[in-house]
């Protein structure tokens, strides 16, 4: 019985003693492998080309905000088809939103890529934020813009911010309200972005003097 006992040691042992040489040839649960290390290094030479390569001012960004999914149940399985929600901006007052859908994400992305850029419309503003407090609303959703000092910032959610900063707004307060769909938020933040009006502008529709 000894004996049996010293043979289970001894195959324990020699078991736990091959199981980091069968974890390393895998890379190792730290990813220490060559393979990983391969991974890291073109993930960080990536990362350094998109930091080399910065747009020229006045050149047109394109910000993917979301990727939809859409499943249809059909006979053998389900069939999905994917939608995008771009937006696109020139950072000096021109903004543009597009929505594309398609089979594939590249496509699809590439329609609201276009789409964006396609309905590009000029925004007014005052000096790095906007000229007057606007709300406006899509579907669910509710965007209120209030004009912030110099300094401020975009205060704002990841969705509206996309807008502002595209369209070259760098101060501003920004509240939503209802639905937080990132689609209903970015056409809101939009169409609120399109209903400014200078003070030129009110005063020659109104046909009065406004004094500030």
């Amino acid at each position: 019985m000894a004996e049996d006992f010293s043979n289970q040691d001894q195959g324990q042992s020699a078991q736990s003693q091959s199981l980091p040489d069968q974890r390393s040839g895998h890379g190792g649960y730290r990813g220490g492998g060559s393979e990983g290390g391969n991974e890291r290094g073109r993930r960080g030479s990536r990362g350094r080309e998109e930091q080399a390569r910065r747009p020229e001012p006045g050149e047109v960004e394109d910000v993917v905000v979301r990727i939809y999914r859409c499943a249809t149940v059909v006979r053998g399985g389900r069939r999905f088809s994917f939608a995008a929600l771009v937006v696109a901006g020139d950072r000096l007052g021109k903004v543009g939103v597009g929505y594309g859908k398609a089979n594939e994400v590249p496509t699809a992305v590439e329609k609201a890529t276009k789409a964006a850029r396609r309905n590009m419309v000029k925004i007014r503003m005052s000096g790095t934020t906007i000229p007057h407090q606007v709300s406006a609303k899509y579907r669910a959703s509710q965007v209120v813009l209030v004009p912030a000092g110099e300094g401020t910032g975009v205060i704002a959610g990841a969705s509206v911010r996309a807008v502002m900063e595209l369209a070259g707004v760098k101060d501003v307060l920004t509240k939503a309200y209802g639905s937080t769909s990132p689609k209903n938020l970015v056409k809101a933040a939009f169409e609120g972005l399109r209903c400014l009006r200078t003070k030129e502008e009110v005063e020659k529709l109104r046909g009065v003097t406004i004094a500030v």
